[in-house]
Order: structure tokens, then sequence, then C-alpha cells
């Protein structure tokens, strides 16, 4: 059923969305509004709800991979596409200003970024962002991925991809899918190598990084770098 079967004329998202603005709408509202219609015996903000309780939020689910979607009731993969697109089109957004403007003039549009990118792996992921000489991105690249404890990271494997990338600066970021959101002696040690080895080929590591959840913590702020 479809929510313009389901709600009065002044109820409608479609109508609140253009009159109040996307602020006006909860996240099942704005959810329903994608999906269009629901599915049998489930109207579509129903549907949309149950998702995002059965996700745990709206950010889970949206990060959600396609064989835990593709196990909900409800979800055809037409609708699956549309959430993997709503993720999709998220990250290019942000990553498009940071191609444009330097990254340094923005560090919360940079926590974001990575946030989006890593803030819900279940297994640790390190991610480099090569930056040109006026610090904007270049482009972002996995350079890691590990288990649920630990992730290895080679020195030489960071700084070839610097110079395949014309990098002239480095940003490292990292996950803890414990939550911890705190720099351990191993991503200090590893920092200081890492800094140590691009110095090397005149390539800046500028900040490493630790993101749990939606927590993102810089090493330069906290004095560990």
């Amino acid at each position: 059923m479809s929510l313009r079967d389901l709600l009065a004329p002044d109820q409608r998202p479609r109508e609140r969305i253009l009159k109040k603005g996307a602020a006006s709408l909860t996240d099942a509202e704005l959810l329903a509004l994608l999906f269009g219609s629901g599915s049998r015996g489930q109207n579509v903000l129903a549907l949309a709800q149950s998702l995002i309780d059965r996700f745990g939020g709206l950010r889970p689910l949206l990060a959600a991979n396609v064989k835990d979607l593709r196990g909900m009731p409800g979800l055809g993969d037409a609708k699956i596409c549309q959430l993997m697109a709503i993720l999709a089109l998220a990250r290019r957004s942000l990553e498009e200003e940071l191609k444009r403007e330097c990254i340094l003039a923005s560090p919360a549009h940079v926590k974001t970024y990575c946030a989006a990118l890593l803030g819900h792996e279940q297994i640790e992921h390190c991610i480099a962002l090569f930056l040109d000489n006026q610090h904007r991105l270049i482009r972002a690249e996995e350079i890691s991925r590990g288990t649920l404890t630990q992730t290895s990271i080679y020195p030489r494997e960071v700084v070839k991809a610097g110079l395949a990338s014309h990098a002239a600066a480095v940003i490292l970021a990292h996950n803890h899918p414990s939550g911890l959101a705190e720099a351990s002696a191993a991503d200090i040690h590893l920092t200081r190598q890492l800094r140590q080895s691009l110095a090397v080929v005149d390539i800046a590591l500028l900040d490493h990084l630790i993101v749990a959840a939606d927590k993102v913590v810089s090493m330069v702020e906290t004095g560990q770098f």
C-alpha cells in the first residue's frame, strides 16, 4: 500500500516535503517516500520503520550489505538498489567537495567522509586520502583490510600508492570495530613509521584518523601524531 492511499493529503510526506522541506519528515517517512510502496500485508511506512528498527538505525541500514538486506521481508532487489544508491550518492557528494576545496580548511568534512566510508564496517579497513599540493583530494584508496581485531598496513604500499597518485600529502584513516575511538600504541607506532617512509619521497602525512561508528578522532588533535 502506498502512502497516498494510507494518509490524508496534508499528512502525506510528498506534499509536506515540498511545502516544509525534508527536515519536516522522520527517517521512516523519508525512506517510505523513496520506496513509494510497501509489500504484501505491510504498508510502506510500516516497512520503512521496521527496517530502521531491525538494523538499529538509519545509518546501519544504509550501510548493510546485499546479503543482509535480501534476508529482510518486504525488500526486493529494486528497494535494495535504492538503499545502496542513497549511500553511494551521499559518499560521492562528500568526496566531490573534498576534491574541490582544501581539506585542511574543513577537517569536520573530512571526518564525516571517513565516517561514511568506514563507520559501519565490522572488520578493520584502512584507507588513504591522497591529496594534491593544494591539499585537495585526488582519490581515496583502501590500502588494507584486516580481521575483527587487527589489520596489516605496509609503509611501502602506501608510498607506492602515493607516488602513483602523484600525491603531495596523505591522510590515513582506519576504523575500530570495537567502538573504541582512540589510537592504540600500535596505531601510534605505525603512524610514525609511515610518516618517516613518506617523507623520503616528499609526501607529507598530515593526520591519522580513528573511526569508531560515528565518532572520529584525529591523532593530530589529540597530540599523538
